[in-house]
């Protein structure tokens, strides 16, 4: 028996508006729908716009001085006061949380990329494959990352801090692969990628398109953690002098500076650092309402 014309339009009709949002969709409703994922999403978007659009409006460079104000507090001249050099803390300011958010990116998404990739490769393939890489992983974790890098410092100067990025993510990739490992071993064991090798597709090829991708949500929730943590590792770094090399800032090379001034001039000081709270709350609050959209049944109870 065959539906007239008007009866099959009508049923398609029906079909297209009860078609089912897609998972990104939904974790994005998720995602907006709880406090803490809007408000650390704000204030995210809030220092990436004052911190790359805000030079553009601002009379001082980060590299400019005023020798006619000296260790001047906040004014309508320089919003934020100046610093012994005499340069603007509102633009060093702005500098320092340009490269610190830079480098807390790339970090994590390198980290992530390699975790995963690892993990997903130990996982599938075990054995000697597995063996190495792990053994990789486990004399990664014992070494003394802070110590290592600290001694590479000199390779950081005269604008290589893309050195400083690959060498911070080199120290941030074993646990997660351990994790990813223990997840893909399961993974690889369902129907749909057992018909994929039977039909005689690459495991490289399985691994990138099949098994990965299933981790999307375990991988996106950890690189958004990896950022405070690569974030806090560089301050941590740059304050004693180990991280972003001068003549560039970043905002653990500003709380270092204004640490000896912040008792008679705490505008050297507190900007920076609480700049860094702002940011290092933000990222926290989206990994933890990530984790939230992507597992609602894993919330913890209030």
């Amino acid at each position: 028996m065959t539906l007239p014309e008007e009866e099959f339009a009508e049923v398609e009709a029906g079909a297209e508006r009860v078609r089912v949002p897609s998972r990104t969709r939904v974790v994005a409703a998720r995602f907006f729908r709880s406090r803490q994922g809007r408000l650390g999403f704000g204030l995210l978007a809030s220092l990436f716009l004052l911190a790359f659009l805000g030079p553009l409006f601002y009379r001082w460079s980060y590299t400019d001085m005023d020798f006619s104000a000296f260790m001047q507090p906040p004014s309508p001249g320089h919003w934020f006061g100046t610093l012994q050099t005499g340069s603007d803390v509102f633009a060093v300011t702005l500098r320092g949380a340009q490269k610190s958010l830079i480098v807390g990116l790339l970090v994590a998404v390198l980290s992530t990329a390699v975790a995963a990739t690892a993990g997903s490769f130990a996982g599938y393939f075990l054995g000697w494959t597995d063996r190495t890489l792990m053994w990789v992983a486990d004399l990664l974790l014992v070494l003394p990352a802070f110590l290592i890098l600290a001694i590479m410092s000199p390779l950081f100067t005269g604008g290589r801090w893309l050195l400083f990025v690959i060498m911070l993510a080199l120290f941030l990739w074993m646990v997660t692969s351990k994790i990813v490992r223990g997840m893909t071993k399961a993974i690889k064991e369902r129907e749909y990628i057992m018909a994929a090798r039977f039909m005689g597709v690459p495991s490289s090829k399985i691994i990138f398109r099949h098994v990965i991708p299933n981790l999307a949500s375990l991988l996106i929730v950890d690189a958004t953690l990896n950022v405070s943590a690569a974030i806090l590792t560089e301050t941590s770094l740059s304050y004693f002098g180990f991280g972003i090399q001068p003549p560039d800032v970043s905002l653990g090379s500003l709380i270092a500076d204004g640490s000896r001034t912040a008792m008679y001039a705490p505008w050297s000081f507190w900007f920076a650092a609480g700049g860094l709270v702002i940011m290092i709350l933000a990222v926290n609050l989206i990994g933890d309402s990530l984790r939230d959209a992507f597992d609602p049944g894993a919330r913890r109870p209030r």
